[in-house]
């Protein structure tokens, strides 16, 4: 009876380790969580080859309408705090997962990473985030009144206070012209680079990360600049001449720990020659599925 029943617990204890690491996916602008075209489309392709495997598509408010507004219009730290709570509230999430961001999502869960490191997240990819921010919005997926309401914003000053705390988009806007006033008023993106008070921690908990990849699709078109999906961006004063990441301040100090994360082997980098999220079905399943999902 002993025998049996530790047997049993073996068993049991065997398919747990088996279990595949669970996923966790947050879309980008204009888009839903729930979207059989995109986020619904990405989770059936993650279930379909790695059998087994739970994936939580994040939905922030109640319905999808009010997910995809939400992309758009809210606090920005209010959303990452619920996405923390979220996540550890997920008892299937307790021994880690592996997170996927796309567009302004990459930039959102590596704050997730950052601030909240329980439960533990394995492996980050960023599908055209936008680490170092933005400095442009020539295109914008959702309704006309959406777009021109942001764009009104934007116009009338992305660090005007309740435009940063309301505006999306204001939230990782940077202006390379301005950087006093980016780093002094920016609540989300100048915080989670460790711009204005350095934070240790953000540090320490990125570097938790088995593997960071950075995703840039070679003809961008809504993205400005395109550099900024491998966290490059303009010269400080200048919005035409680019610096690549190696030679920003953000790697050179290590602030947030991408040297250390390169250097060790663990930042990764690839090229998708298309627009913006238009990946190839059979390069997500060989670059991202395969490499860092199983």
């Amino acid at each position: 009876m002993q025998t049996s029943l530790f047997i049993g617990v073996l068993c049991i204890a065997a398919a747990i380790a088996s279990d595949p690491v669970p996923v966790v996916i947050w879309h980008g602008m204009g888009d839903s969580c729930c979207n059989p075209w995109s986020m619904g489309y990405i989770k059936k392709l993650i279930e379909k080859h790695v059998p087994g495997v739970h994936v939580l598509s994040l939905m922030i408010g109640d319905n999808v309408i009010s997910d995809t507004e939400h992309g758009f219009f809210m606090n920005v730290n209010t959303q990452v705090e619920e996405v923390c709570e979220t996540l550890r509230k997920d008892e299937r999430l307790a021994s880690g997962y592996n997170a996927i961001g796309f567009s302004q999502g990459g930039q959102f869960l590596r704050a997730v990473a950052q601030r909240c490191p329980d439960p533990p997240m394995r492996n980050l990819i960023s599908v055209g985030g936008q680490h170092q921010g933005v400095f442009g919005f020539p295109r914008c997926p959702a309704a006309d009144w959406i777009c021109e309401t942001v764009r009104r914003m934007l116009d009338y000053g992305a660090y005007v206070s309740f435009v940063q705390s309301s505006i999306v988009q204001a939230q990782y806007w940077h202006d390379p012209l301005n950087e006093k006033e980016y780093r002094e008023k920016s609540i989300f993106l100048a915080d989670i680079n460790n711009e204005l008070v350095y934070k240790d921690a953000y540090k320490q908990n990125l570097l938790k990360l088995n593997n960071f990849l950075l995703i840039k699709f070679g003809k961008d078109g809504m993205v400005v600049p395109r550099e900024t999906e491998w966290f490059g961006f303009y010269k400080e004063n200048n919005d035409r001449e680019l610096v690549a990441m190696e030679n920003t301040t953000l790697y050179t100090e290590d602030r947030i720990g991408l040297r250390t994360l390169h250097q060790s082997g663990r930042l990764h980098f690839l090229t998708v020659d298309g627009d913006h999220l238009q990946i190839p079905q059979a390069t997500f399943i060989s670059e991202i599925i395969n490499k860092f999902l199983k």
